[in-house]
């Protein structure tokens, strides 16, 4: 089955293609799409932005994310600006040594991730699943894999090692977006009628 992936992220790509059951044919977003304005003030809402954009292009089924880092700390904050916390056009060093100055002297370092994946179809249906992880945030960024926040964040199902410091399998046998992608071969059987995996 083929779905386009409405994430320009290529991080993000290479995790949903390592989690997306094999009989699923991950196609790259069309080049000549540009910048999608994800002004949404939920996850929810620019997964959908996202998503319906690229299913309307292609005239198939998209897949889009959006995921949020909720810091208890800072009242929830970056959560759906996590991508822009430091700026429109902030890096993701930018974003992370924001954070950092924001919690320097905080003991209260709990946070989560929280991912929500809508998938599309050209013809309207609209359809959702999510994940969490709970954990904190490190005080000082450890690990070279990963990206965003990664190098920060120690889930709290995990081993003491941040995200950046796991394998990519590791990572999604915790993470947020594993969590949410692990019920996605359930949803097609349902929406195609397919037995259940």
């Amino acid at each position: 089955m083929r779905i386009v992936c409405a994430s320009a992220n290529p991080h993000k790509v290479e995790e949903l293609a390592r989690m997306l059951p094999s009989w699923v044919d991950l196609v790259a977003r069309p080049s000549d799409i540009g910048d999608i304005d994800e002004d949404a003030p939920t996850l929810e809402g620019n997964a959908i932005i996202k998503a319906v954009e690229i299913a309307n292009h292609a005239s198939e089924w998209a897949i889009a994310d959006d995921t949020g880092l909720e810091v208890a700390a800072l009242n929830g904050e970056p959560g759906v600006r996590s991508a822009r916390f430091a700026g429109e056009q902030a890096t993701d060093a930018e974003n992370r040594a924001l954070l950092l100055a924001k919690l320097d002297g905080v003991t209260n370092r709990s946070a989560r991730f929280r991912t929500v994946v809508a998938l599309v179809s050209s013809k309207g249906d609209i359809h959702f699943v999510g994940g969490e992880c709970a954990g904190t945030i490190a005080e000082l960024e450890s690990g070279a894999g990963g990206f965003g926040y990664d190098s920060l964040f120690i889930p709290a199902d995990g081993d003491g090692r941040t995200f950046a410091e796991m394998t990519g399998p590791e990572k999604d046998a915790v993470s947020h977006r594993g969590r949410a992608l692990a019920q996605i071969p359930d949803l097609l059987a349902r929406i195609f009628g397919l037995p259940t995996p």
